[in-house]
């Protein structure tokens, strides 16, 4: 390793740790060591984004630091975690130092925001990679997982569908048409680029939550996960979607049709909302949680749908992929063909 490495991980990645932090030692040993309370468990997950595949190879250095992170504290708050530490790997094809300064403080300011702490990492020459390891808390046995929905169940999901689909729709085609109103374009870029993990949510889902999951891949193939471990079904109630005002107003403009619009939410991705199941007894004390919190404006949740006994959908109307699946769409309760996809990297 050259003396320019070292140069770069002092520069742009150290900043100061200590005991209070839970980090015993952090950057500058050949490990880090974490102080974990002995009543909870380690969360730990893993994502790598590689330029040309999770994002384009001219995107702002500032908003590439910041998702890096946001993707791997969605999957902590998705699990009902506390997110604590975080160790990067970051491959780069030569020293930018003006990139690297936006980069980083991109990453730190959403660091920050959470009170994440890096406590090492890796840095290499090659093509452009980042791969982010975070580690989160959680109390012994209260983990959120995939496979506790059950029959009854409500499905609710934060946020907005579909924002980010049509980011990587705008930036895709940007420079061939404008395909929408100037200000809702850069909104759904932002909400591509942004990401904002739901972790004030996270905590509040512990105790009500049968199941949990976050929203990368789309909501048709991410809410198949939790069927799948769970062995149940699902009808989700499409006018109960939500749509932000920015998609409301494309589609005012005739700009989208709501079929369109339906497409992009559930097969889409990129939302990095939370789809969660609570049990229909607790819906009603959740809910009522939710309201005392008022200090956090990022805790807006959607009743979607319910869980199902498990079966297969077949109905004479439908003719795609959804006619066989554990995934019931209906419309003013008519069932309705919505072609499940969703994101697969080796398809």
């Amino acid at each position: 390793m050259s003396q320019g490495e070292f140069d770069i991980i002092k520069r742009y990645f150290q900043r100061s740790t200590n005991k209070v932090d839970g980090v015993e030692i952090g950057i500058g040993d050949d490990c880090a060591i974490l102080d974990v309370p002995c009543d909870h468990q380690l969360a730990v997950t893993t994502d790598s984004l590689v330029s040309g595949v999770h994002f384009f190879e001219d995107v702002d250095a500032y908003r590439l630091g910041y998702k890096s992170l946001a993707v791997n504290l969605s999957d902590l708050a998705a699990m009902g975690a506390t997110a604590k530490w975080v160790s990067l790997a970051i491959t780069l094809p030569k020293i930018d130092e003006v990139w690297l300064a936006e980069f980083c403080r991109g990453f730190f300011a959403l660091a920050d925001k959470y009170n994440v702490k890096l406590i090492g990492g890796d840095t290499t020459k090659g093509p452009l990679s980042i791969t982010v390891s975070a580690k989160g808390l959680v109390k012994t046995g209260q983990a959120l997982t995939r496979c506790n929905a059950k029959i009854g169940d409500v499905i609710f999901v934060s946020g907005c569908l579909g924002d980010g689909a049509l980011g990587l729709l705008v930036k895709l085609l940007a420079t061939e048409t404008e395909l929408f109103t100037k200000d809702n374009q850069q909104a759904f870029v932002n909400a591509l680029e942004l990401t904002e993990p739901r972790l004030h949510l996270a905590k509040l889902l512990v105790g009500y939550a049968s199941s949990c999951i976050d929203i990368s891949d789309g909501l048709s193939q991410d809410l198949s996960h939790i069927l799948n471990k769970s062995q149940c079904s699902a009808e989700i109630t499409l006018e109960n979607l939500p749509f932000s005002d920015a998609i409301l107003n494309e589609i005012k403009l005739d700009h989208l049709s709501l079929s369109q619009v339906w497409q992009h939410a559930v097969n889409g991705g990129d939302d990095y909302e939370l789809l969660f199941t609570i049990p229909a007894d607790k819906v009603s004390a959740f809910k009522a949680l939710l309201n005392t919190q008022s200090k956090y404006d990022d805790l807006a949740c959607y009743e979607i749908g319910k869980i199902t006994k498990q079966k297969q959908i077949e109905c004479e109307k439908l003719t795609t992929a959804s006619a066989v699946s554990s995934i019931l769409f209906t419309y003013l309760q008519q069932p309705v063909d919505v072609n499940s996809t969703g994101w697969d990297h080796f398809k």
